[in-house]
């Protein structure tokens, strides 16, 4: 629950607290919570800047690069993540938090690019393939890259424990879960059918992860963020992406996006409502074009079952917080806190 500035002009009006009580609250949230990712100018700007500088020496790579030859992009990738680590540590002396994370996610982003350069100047690459393909191209020679992305931010997060460093993290995996499929069918063909498993099998990973560490941490800071979007990403994809064989397929596909849509609800990822609704969304259309596509009924009744669930939503806010209060009483205390905390 967010408590903003008229929440508390709401509470003085309601005698539940002075004006200087609520200013004094007022100043202390402001204080304390400055350096939690929000959606202000300041830490669009962060966030911008940091995407941008990532994308630079990753995304946006061209094939002028290759004219510092192997040694030097190595050295070049090396020195950039030192010296973000330098001015990260600066940063974060001075209490900025938010920067500083970016910073050393940055320093793990040049990774992959460290150990592509290393691996062409000692002969262990086979190809031509370059660099900027990283991000556009399945293969399984990115595998060693990956692994060795993984282990920097490892130590990163060891020591800084940052939560933006999960984002590198759950990128690799992703990208992971595409290239090992390369790995592991004969001959390098990719399987597109294992390729979808693989995917959601990754997604699942992802997602578990996710929920540990939330666990673990209460999500203060929230470390489970990152790995829950692109943990989903995976899983969504790769199931909407598997044929279903027959309407039956099609209707678990639809009640698992339902499940999505009330597992985000439950622990307040939206992440899960969205690619939920999208796949309930995507099955109604499905419906509609093709197994009633000649009735007259289907969107009329389709309506009375959309106004039955508002109508539902009405009556759950009725009774929501007795509910709640006695659903998560019987369950256990870290599982409990973290409903809680996610309110």
């Amino acid at each position: 629950m967010q408590i903003d500035r008229p929440s508390l002009e709401q509470a003085v009006n309601a005698n539940v607290l002075t004006a200087a009580q609520a200013e004094a609250l007022w100043k202390f949230l402001q204080t304390t919570n400055q350096h939690t990712p929000r959606f202000t100018f300041t830490h669009v700007l962060y966030y911008l800047g940091g995407a941008i500088a990532i994308g630079a020496m990753s995304l946006f790579m061209t094939l002028a690069w290759t004219a510092f030859g192997d040694v030097g992009g190595f050295v070049i990738a090396v020195g950039y993540a030192a010296i973000a680590t330098i001015v990260g540590n600066v940063v974060l002396r001075h209490g900025q938090r938010i920067p500083a994370g970016i910073l050393y996610s940055f320093a793990v982003a040049l990774a992959p690019l460290a150990i592509y350069a290393l691996q062409h100047a000692l002969g262990f690459w086979e190809g031509d393939l370059a660099y900027r393909a990283y991000h556009t191209r399945i293969d399984w020679r990115w595998l060693l890259m990956e692994l060795g992305t993984l282990a920097v931010a490892a130590v990163y997060l060891f020591r800084y424990r940052m939560p933006f460093l999960l984002m590198p993290v759950a990128v690799t995996l992703w990208y992971m879960s595409m290239d090992i499929v390369q790995f592991l069918t004969i001959n390098g063909d990719s399987d597109w059918e294992l390729r979808k498993q693989v995917s959601v099998l990754f997604g699942v990973v992802m997602m578990l992860l996710a929920f540990w560490i939330d666990l673990r941490s209460r999500r203060k800071p929230d470390f489970g963020f990152w790995l829950y979007l692109f943990g989903a990403l995976a899983f969504w994809c790769g199931l909407s992406a598997m044929d279903s064989g027959s309407e039956w397929g099609r209707a678990i596909y639809c009640a698992i996006n339902a499940g999505m849509l009330l597992l985000g609800a439950v622990l307040g990822r939206r992440v899960f409502a969205v690619l939920g609704g999208f796949g309930i969304a995507g099955y109604l259309g499905h419906l509609s074009y093709t197994v009633f596509k000649d009735s007259m009924l289907f969107p009329f009744a389709l309506s009375l079952i959309g106004f039955a669930i508002v109508g539902l939503g009405f009556v759950w806010q009725r009774f929501e917080a007795r509910a709640s209060a006695s659903l998560r009483s019987g369950l256990p205390t870290p599982l409990r806190e973290l409903l809680e905390a996610s309110d």
